[in-house]
């Protein structure tokens, strides 16, 4: 296990080795779980996104980043990015999940893993900068408990069919993506935040082949809310403290839970060591995997440290080949 010097009150190993973390397991599911995802599902489906495609804003990497709006549930627009080629046709497509605080600009994201490729980076409601919605909080420890009280008004579901509504919308500016095909040549990529609402989101959509996730969170909710963090895990804790009924409500929001139903490729980059998404729910996510899975470890998460750029890179590699694999 990576040992870094640090000034957290807490152990952001938490004491785990990695066989430990390999045998975390996923919380049960309620019984209703999977009506309850697909209904929200078929909900989002439904929805008319009219996406509309601004002017070109920037022109890097062999690529054209256009600015993007769509409609998603509730009424709410969103906006974000639409990446296509520059010059090559169209061969595959992506929808890529944020952090928690958003994003400004496609930022790393871009260039993204395969070339020939169609992206959709959209802003979840609430989140900077092209999300932002009244009465949402846009600060994570905030909107991580906006609605908590009830699984029909908790603000993640609706994060999670804004993610549904973006691969419509790519559908619909892209049509070179369904032409002639089956199915849909869409990947998901997520990190963090958008790990954790990729692995919600994933199992009920037919249109995506194979997916990514980076130290993603919200794996084993029971488990997480007994331990500290620096994250926005740390305001559900202390909310579960004063309504410990709280716990009801997470349990149709675990990502681990949702991963026993995931049959997708994927590959999982949970990290050893990280104080803002505890290694544990990461790896539950990993080991709940139903379909074919891929490893890739990090040393840390949510943190620097000496060699975050090489493991990067390797990330970066590893995610290419496997969508090479999967989707190209």
């Amino acid at each position: 296990m990576p040992a870094f010097s640090h000034d957290f009150p807490f152990d952001p190993a938490y004491g785990y080795t990695r066989e430990d973390l390999l045998a975390v397991p996923a919380p049960p599911a309620p019984a209703d779980f999977a009506a309850f995802w697909r209904a929200r599902h078929e909900a989002a489906r439904a929805i008319a996104t009219a996406p509309v495609v601004g002017p070109v804003e920037e022109v890097r990497d062999g690529v054209r980043v256009y600015g993007v709006t769509y409609a998603s549930v509730g009424g709410v627009r969103l906006g974000g990015w639409l990446v296509l080629p520059a010059e090559d046709p169209v061969e595959q497509g992506f929808v890529v999940g944020h952090g928690y605080g958003g994003r400004d600009e496609p930022g790393p994201d871009v260039p993204l893993p395969l070339p020939r490729s169609a992206a959709l980076l959209p802003c979840v409601r609430g989140m900077a900068t092209r999300g932002r919605h009244p009465g949402i909080p846009d600060r994570a420890d905030a909107h991580v408990l906006h609605g908590i009280g009830s699984r029909d008004t908790y603000v993640i579901a609706d994060c999670v069919a804004d993610l549904w509504c973006a691969a419509s919308a790519l559908l619909e500016l892209v049509p070179e993506l369904t032409a002639g095909v089956r199915r849909p040549a869409i990947g998901y990529l997520g990190e963090s935040f958008g790990g954790g609402l990729g692995a919600l989101a994933l199992p009920w959509d037919e249109r995506f082949a194979a997916a990514q996730l980076t130290v993603p969170t919200f794996g084993n909710h029971p488990l997480r809310l007994t331990l500290p963090c620096a994250g926005s895990g740390e305001s559900v804790r202390a909310y579960h403290r004063a309504h410990p009924e709280v716990a009801d409500v997470l349990r149709y929001f675990d990502a681990a839970t949702a991963a026993t139903y995931l049959r997708l490729p994927t590959l999982t980059a949970p990290a050893l060591f990280d104080p803002s998404v505890p290694p544990p729910g990461q790896f539950a996510v990993h080991n709940a995997l139903a379909g074919p899975r891929a490893l890739h470890v990090l040393e840390a998460g949510h943190f620097a440290y000496e060699g975050a750029e090489r493991e990067a890179r390797d990330l970066r590699e590893a995610r290419a080949a496997f969508f090479a694999t999967h989707l190209g």
